[in-house]
């Protein structure tokens, strides 16, 4: 297949704008995970590999969370574009509210259930009791951080990307200070080891929510959203909008965390080394992949923006151009993560056996991050900001849950593989959808101006 590259030299100038913010702030917010596991890895594995497993639970509710910024992000860049900015405003009602109400319901259930939440993920008595108490304060998070980061994420359909960054760098040495204090019992704080670190994250999520709002309310001027506008019931029209249009990306997003979900209750049944040198591997894939995360959210703005403003030929040279970017992005990513990430595991107390899980784990994590580079900026990016959220449905369906959690259940619990080749089974969608996106992106059928139709 021909594609098409660019040579708008105003795209590249945009796509600028919108990726180094967030590579700067998934970078400090990896730096964050990374210094968290280091701090907790003191402890040895136990601990570890229950505020991994927590966080699981956890991360459960921030891909929801994404899955509501990622149908309203594809409605808020089209109205920005078309220059509908009521619009625009009422969208980040909706998914305000969607993030408040999904949170609430989080939090009931975490307070109540934080045993049997632990237990889905491992049988270990010693880390469910760990994962207890670090759920216990987890409770109290989820709506500040859900709507604060919903904020946040879809200003950048608006070209303000840097508000993100800015909160991420508050959050950086909130998180870090606090945990020192909590986790060590520094300044003669109560020694809390794991329970402190979820500590240090309530103390730093608070930091944000108030950073965010306070930007958002009194320093922005182009959107110019008020406290009115949080309460203000969006009309129906626009309901049955995102339902069309926004509601197939949170279903998607739903599976996925799901399935993301059932991926780690395999690996929690596979020993604690195995849960603790995916815990590393997690966050050297996210720490050494900041670009492709920058590089998916500019793509799926910009490509928005532009349907919006009804280019859409000019679309589809820009998706084109991004599929491109994303090949050379898996390429960087793999190096990133095959050369960089076995040296990070000297900064963690392991075992021998369990260094070399992680060693080994790694490779597996470079050769996924590959494939992970190019489906995520095609999926989440270039097709879900054109409007094609029910074909993004069926492939996240299709390829994650009818292979790959098979594959990697049978590989990992069935024949006892290793945790590299268990890992390898469970990303194999990446791999597929890599190409079956290609074809969809090529026929233009991806391009959906919700300003106009559904």
């Amino acid at each position: 297949m021909r594609f098409r590259i660019t040579k708008d030299r105003e795209f590249y100038h945009k796509v600028l704008l919108i990726m180094l913010p967030v590579a700067a702030q998934q970078a400090i917010n990896m730096g964050v995970n990374m210094m968290d596991t280091i701090m907790l890895g003191n402890f040895g594995e136990v601990q570890l590999s229950a505020s991994s497993l927590a966080n699981s639970f956890y991360m459960l509710y921030g891909i929801l969370c994404m899955g509501i910024i990622g149908g309203c992000s594809v409605m808020v860049s089209q109205y920005w574009g078309a220059g509908d900015l009521e619009k625009a405003r009422e969208v980040f009602s909706l998914a305000f509210r969607l993030a408040a109400v999904l949170g609430l319901v989080f939090a009931i259930v975490t307070w109540m259930f934080p045993g049997l939440i632990m237990g889905l993920f491992t049988s270990d008595p010693e880390v469910i009791d760990a994962g207890i108490r670090y759920l216990k304060l987890t409770a109290f998070i989820y709506m500040i951080h859900g709507t604060s980061q919903v904020v946040a994420f879809l200003m950048r359909s608006v070209r303000q990307a840097q508000l993100g960054l800015y909160v991420s760098v508050i959050s950086f040495f909130v998180n870090i200070f606090a945990n020192w204090v909590f986790i060590f019992g520094k300044l003669g704080a109560p020694r809390m080891e794991i329970a402190g670190a979820a500590l240090g994250t309530l103390i730093a999520r608070c930091t944000e929510f108030l950073v965010t709002f306070i930007y958002v309310l009194r320093i922005d001027q182009k959107l110019r959203l008020r406290l009115s506008d949080f309460w203000h019931n969006p009309a129906k029209a626009l309901y049955k909008k995102y339902f069309q249009v926004g509601a197939p990306a949170l279903v998607s997003d739903g599976l996925l965390g799901l399935g993301s979900t059932a991926i780690s209750m395999v690996l929690g049944r596979m020993g604690s080394d195995v849960v603790a040198a995916n815990s590393i591997c997690m966050v050297v894939d996210r720490l050494f992949t900041v670009v492709v995360q920058g590089v998916s959210n500019a793509s799926g703005i910009v490509t928005g923006n532009t349907i919006g403003e009804g280019q859409l030929d000019k679309a589809q040279e820009q998706g084109e151009t991004f599929y491109f970017m994303s090949i050379m992005c898996g390429i960087l990513s793999a190096l990133l993560v095959s050369v960089g990430g076995p040296l990070t595991i000297r900064l963690y107390n392991l075992q021998p056996e369990t260094i070399m899980v992680t060693r080994n784990m790694m490779y597996a994590y470079a050769v996924v991050m590959f494939f992970s580079a190019i489906q995520g900026i095609m999926t989440k990016g270039v097709l879900r900001g054109g409007g094609d959220t029910r074909f993004l449905l069926k492939a996240d369906v299709l390829f994650m849950w009818l292979v790959s959690i098979p594959l990697g259940i049978f590989a990992g619990l069935i024949l006892h593989a290793p945790g590299w080749v268990t890992v390898l089974c469970l990303r194999i969608d990446f791999a597929i959808k890599s190409f079956w996106c290609v074809s969809r992106l090529k026929s233009g059928k991806w391009i959906k101006n919700i300003t106009v139709e559904i």
